[in-house]
């Protein structure tokens, strides 16, 4: 113990700017790490990892223990590997978001385009929750989505509030799966989501909710669309987006946030992952208000 706090000393002593920004760098990586895998499953793992390492640097720091520091040098390069391979979706979903930041893909929709459509999908979506009918309307944004598109039945439509009251009317053939929006016209119909394994929706108080609820997670957590989503069995209307749910919404509350979110993004100052970051706080402090 006495040798530990001696380096402590020592390296206190060692403290400079550049130290204290190399520190701050540091602590803004992984920051960002943390910030990326928060609400996934890989939270748990990595809070198993955390505590792992603190054991066994308290370990080899305290005690002279030359099989077990060599056991660790011995299994270091497999950890290496493993790590990419137990973070691979984590991984891809973090240079998603970087490849997002950094393009320009889409141009924004007119103001007119855009209180049309979101005027449609606001209408829609109250009418299909006054009568309890179950609809996924999936908005895209600057990720393509063709490979889900690929997955239903290609219309390029007209985007209207009847059409959609039509398509998610019950038993008809493509009311089951999800609809997807591009360019403020209704592309495809009856297209299959990929379902969320974050573990967000068991963790929620309200876990009865479904299939559809768990592919609008999962479409928001590979991609940066939105995602509104009708419950069948309450009514209630959610938006799900960044792999986050907005629930119990009404008709004016859906339409401010589809504004607000394909709003056209200011290029100020500010970094993306600053502007990220604001953007996260507002919807949470929106969640909060509505709970």
């Amino acid at each position: 113990m006495d040798g530990l706090i001696s380096e402590l000393a020592f390296l206190l002593q060692r403290l400079d700017w550049a130290a204290v920004l190399d520190l701050i760098l540091v602590a803004a990586i992984v920051f960002s790490l943390l910030q990326l895998a928060r609400g996934t499953q890989a939270v748990v793992l990595l809070r198993g990892l955390i505590l792992l390492v603190a054991i066994i640097a308290l370990l080899t720091a305290l005690l002279p223990l030359a099989a077990f520091s060599w056991l660790l040098r011995a299994a270091l390069p497999a950890l290496i590997i493993a790590i990419p391979v137990i973070f691979a979706p984590e991984i891809r979903r973090a240079l998603e978001r970087l490849g997002r930041a950094s393009s320009v893909i889409g141009a924004p929709a007119e103001p007119s385009h855009l209180e049309r459509w979101v005027e449609a999908v606001a209408n829609a979506s109250q009418r299909l929750s006054d009568t309890r009918q179950g609809a996924l309307i999936v908005i895209e944004r600057e990720t393509p989505l063709d490979e889900y598109i690929e997955t239903g039945v290609l219309l390029d439509a007209v985007l209207t509030p009847e059409l959609l009251l039509q398509i998610f009317y019950v038993n008809t053939p493509l009311h089951d799966g999800a609809v997807i929006i591009r360019r403020q016209r209704l592309v495809a119909a009856g297209c299959v989501m990929p379902l969320s394994a974050s573990g967000t929706l068991s963790r929620s108080p309200e876990r009865h909710m479904g299939l559809r609820h768990r592919a609008a997670l999962g479409i928001s957590e590979v991609s940066d669309a939105v995602a509104v989503v009708v419950s069948e069995e309450t009514g209630g209307i959610s938006v799900a987006h960044k792999g986050r749910m907005i629930r119990r919404l009404d008709l004016n509350r859906l339409r401010n946030i589809l504004i607000a979110f394909h709003r056209p993004r200011r290029r100020g100052w500010m970094p993306d992952w600053l502007d990220q970051l604001g953007e996260q706080a507002r919807q949470r402090r929106l969640a909060r208000r509505k709970e």
